[in-house]
Formats: structure tokens, sequence, C-alpha cells
């Protein structure tokens, strides 16, 4: 619990803190949306986001041209345990040109 990983896959990556419990199945790895878009570089072609935004790694395709639900859910990812400095988070600044 506490530790800070880093989660990617050929979409993006992001920052996350871990949280160990029962109720989620080994493997698998829960990441709550309302996290702000904050890349470290936003000029990169695939930037780290430092506060979390699962948006980075999932698909832009809606389920079906009718529904156009979220197919967060069927995201799969590597994890690895961040051990560098952590990024400030600037999600809650004005952004460049404001």
């Amino acid at each position: 619990d506490g530790d800070i990983i880093r989660l990617h896959n050929e979409r993006g990556a992001c920052l996350a803190a871990v949280v160990l419990t029962d109720g989620i199945r080994p493997g698998v790895i829960q990441l709550p949306t309302g996290a702000w878009y904050d890349p470290v570089d936003p000029d990169e072609d695939k930037p780290l986001c430092v506060h979390g935004n699962p948006n980075v790694l999932t698909r832009d395709v809606g389920t079906s041209a009718l529904a156009q639900g979220c197919t967060g859910q069927l995201t799969t990812v590597q994890v690895e345990r961040f051990d560098g400095n952590l990024p400030p988070i600037n999600a809650f600044e004005p952004p460049r040109g404001a």
C-alpha cells in the first residue's frame, strides 16, 4: 500500500498510488476516473500523466455506433513500481497561455 506505480501500454502511461484489497481479483487493476489530465510534457507523443487519468490508457472508441459507451474496462496495461522523483502535479493550475 502507498507505493506509486507507472501504468502503461501502447497508448500511454500514468502514475497512480497502490491500495491493496481483497475486493479486487489478483491480476486486475481498478483505476477510478475523475483525475484531470496532467502530462509531464504535453508535446511528447505519449506523455506520462502524473495525475492518474485513465483516459491515456484506453481506446477513444465507443462501444457501438448507437451507445457510444466507455470501453475503458477492457484495457490491458503493464505495471511497474515508480522509483523516480515524482513530477509536480499541475492539474489545478491554469493551462499554458491562459
